[in-house]
């Protein structure tokens, strides 16, 4: 397989919700001939995007798994990975920028620079991806692609370069002016195939060579010839001006910024052309492994196919034929029947059958070189999991997971559902890395764990569709605790006297709060009072009691049990003596220690655009949230709190029409704090109601 290495392009669309960039992908397709039909992402005509292939992709209209799909344009080999919008999807996005030499950034041309366009420009920052931004929708009353281009400068801070400027807009929205060859591009026929080029039109000529200019001038900072070029007053060829464009741009200091709309079909071939023209070859872009025998020494790849494998597995999928693991070769290649060594595990694995994907369809290859994507079957590996050639020891860097920040308790509804959920949770986890599930030592119930919401619902959602395990999901747990508050003293004597040994112990001494540890046991038994054999009795008695409170029957933490007197009989006392003597010493104190209950608090931060900046005050301050401090970012504005977790069910829901979807919030455990005297009696009346419905 003979392949030129220059001639290569791994890209990824990303960008905020509803921008568009599935309906982008589906027309890129279609323009290079990948698909002979376009469908729509809403999937009216039953069919649905070719991207979106999954169920519940299709109704709902939204991107839940990145898919891996590649095209040929101009003689180029384009390998594309549509990414999701929703936060919490993010880590989908995060794997497939790791693997991307180059992104589109796509914006809507009335919505602008959203808060996960925000999101999506930090992680292309962080695997420093080269991009270039496509302003869509410029068909839709309220388009403005020139604010959008000023937002990208503001809260971006990008250096966009607008590279052609629009023929009417909204619903008069014709075509583009390239400002580069100076010329007019209209697009004809059902689909727009066919490209139109004529002059520019009289009313924008004045407005095209003044960008133009602008545009030149940006150009000059990355190419001597331009400057030089531009100085002597001579006529500048296109090319040279396109040189420097693309030097811009690897190096992270300009975006080209083009304009369409892509539901349309306008503007999308012209963009295929700067894919081709601007965004970074293998070649381009430094890659680098760390030496796993020296210290983690970063050593820089290669993208020669001579060179011993490096590659890196990025994402995971369960298919019909068992475990299909997409893959991206940094260096050397791989091929059917190859002997690698998995560097995570140690293993050696010997590859079967390769593939490159089309969204849900494959076709065979033999080889995957260095700088391609591609996909293995049958290999078992997790997300993240480099491959190297035998003697080799490098390991790509992994990826940025983020923690998880809410649950939800789920039971199978009978013995089938419960095995099918278990097969279902092994395959949720190992495909994603910010999906957890544990089974809670204090309720016995399976707990899933994710980014949000919507995360988990989806999850659920696919738990019913895919392997048919009838789930029922509890309400969102809080984990409360209890603990005591002052110091209190037992006395407790256990005696039983039945036919043959009694029983007998006594046990003496107090309790007091613990600053920071969850138990703390100390004898300070003098003259055998309690026999020594006994002492790990009473321990063991007392530990027994933590797990259920007296109180409410929560857990308890930060105690600390002294026993400083006692007695015992020669006959009757035992283990099983002292250990009941310890649960009754325990109870005997614990009730006059003035117990409290606490519950986990979050620390909640807000960004919100200025104008809502109250309303989301307001919300958290009705959820018993305490503000710590607000800073302003330009126009938005980012708010700290500390809220309890039982008050943030449905947050989402609440902050999305306060600020018309515009607010995002991030959480994560900040500490526990006893709860106040009104929630206590709430939560008092609600063990009492489930304990009668249990009678």
């Amino acid at each position: 397989m003979k392949t030129d290495i220059q001639k290569v392009r791994n890209i990824g669309i990303s960008a905020h919700i509803d921008s568009g960039k599935t309906t982008l992908t589906e027309r890129i397709l279609f323009y290079t001939q990948r698909i002979h039909a376009i469908h729509d992402v809403k999937g009216k005509d039953g069919v649905g995007a070719t991207m979106d292939s999954m169920e519940l992709e299709k109704e709902r209209g939204i991107t839940i798994a990145s898919a891996a799909t590649y095209c040929e344009w101009l003689g180029h080999e384009i390998n594309i990975i549509d990414t999701p919008g929703h936060v919490d999807f993010t880590i989908e996005v995060e794997r497939s920028l790791r693997v991307l030499d180059g992104g589109i950034l796509v914006l809507c041309a009335v919505g602008g620079v959203q808060s996960q366009s925000i999101t999506v420009d930090q992680q292309m920052k962080r695997y420093k991806v080269p991009s270039i931004a496509f302003i869509n929708k410029c068909d839709r009353s309220g388009a403005n692609p020139f604010r959008v281009v000023r937002q990208l400068q503001e809260k971006l801070g990008h250096k966009p370069v607008p590279l052609q400027i629009p023929i009417g807009l909204e619903a008069d929205f014709k075509g583009v002016v390239d400002l580069v060859r100076m010329q007019a591009i209209y697009f004809d026929g059902d689909n727009g195939e066919t490209l139109r080029v004529e002059d520019i039109p009289e009313a924008l000529r004045e407005e095209a060579t003044q960008r133009r200019e602008e545009l030149i001038d940006a150009a000059t900072l990355y190419s001597d010839d331009l400057m030089e070029a531009v100085l002597e007053e001579q006529d500048i060829p296109v090319e040279l001006i396109y040189t420097a464009l693309r030097e811009g741009v690897l190096q992270r200091g300009i975006t080209p910024v083009l304009i369409g709309s892509a539901y349309k079909n306008k503007g999308v071939q012209p963009l295929l052309d700067a894919v081709t023209r601007y965004l970074p070859c293998p070649a381009d872009v430094e890659n680098t492994a760390l030496d796993t025998e020296h210290d983690e020494t970063p050593i820089t790849l290669s993208v020669k196919q001579d060179d011993p494998l490096v590659a890196l597995a990025f994402k995971l999928e369960d298919g019909q034929y068992g475990q299909l693991t997409y893959i991206r070769v940094y260096q050397g290649r791989l091929a059917k029947s190859d002997t690698v060594i998995n560097v995570r595990t140690g293993k050696k694995v010997k590859i079967g059958r390769l593939a490159r994907m089309h969204a849900s369809q494959m076709e065979e290859i033999d080889i995957i070189p260095a700088g391609y994507i591609g996909a293995l079957f049958g290999v078992d590996c997790a997300s993240g999991d480099t491959f190297v050639a035998p003697g080799q020891s490098l390991t790509m860097t992994s990826m940025y997971v983020p923690e998880p920040v809410i649950s939800l308790a789920i039971k199978p509804n009978d013995h089938k559902a419960e095995i099918n959920m278990s097969k279902a949770l092994n395959r949720f986890t190992k495909e994603d890395p910010t999906f957890r599930t544990y089974v809670s030592e204090e309720t016995g119930d399976t707990i899933i764990s994710g980014m949000g919401e919507l995360h988990l619902e989806v999850y659920v959602e696919r738990m019913k569709r895919e392997y048919a395990a009838a789930v029922t999901t509890g309400k969102p747990q809080v984990a409360y605790r209890e603990t005591i508050t002052a110091l209190a003293e037992f006395d407790y004597l256990h005696k039983k006297q039945t036919g043959g040994s009694g029983q007998f112990g006594r046990i003496a001494g107090y309790m007091e709060p613990l600053a920071d540890g969850d138990f703390e046991f100390e004898s300070k038994i003098v003259g055998g009072s309690i026999p020594t054999q006994y002492i790990s009795a009473c321990e063991k008695g007392f530990r027994n009691c933590l797990a259920k409170g007296p109180k409410m029957e929560f857990p308890v933490t930060g105690v600390k049990v002294v026993i400083n007197d006692g007695a015992s009989h020669a006959v009757d006392s035992s283990d099983m003596a002292f250990q009941a003597a310890a649960r009754g010493a325990f109870r005997q104190g614990y009730l006059k220690a003035k117990p409290v209950i606490q519950e986990p608090v979050m620390k909640v931060v807000v960004e919100t655009p200025t104008e809502f900046q109250g309303a989301a005050m307001g919300s958290l301050n009705q959820r018993r949230g305490m503000i710590v401090g607000s800073q302003d970012e330009g126009a938005q504005c980012a708010i700290e709190s500390q809220v309890p977790l039982a008050e943030m069910f449905g947050y989402s829901t609440v902050l999305r029409s306060l600020t018309q979807g515009k607010a995002q919030f991030t959480m994560e455990f900040a500490t526990y704090r006893q709860v106040p005297q009104s929630v206590a009696e709430e939560l008092e009346k609600q063990r009492q109601a489930e304990k009668k419905n249990v009678a």
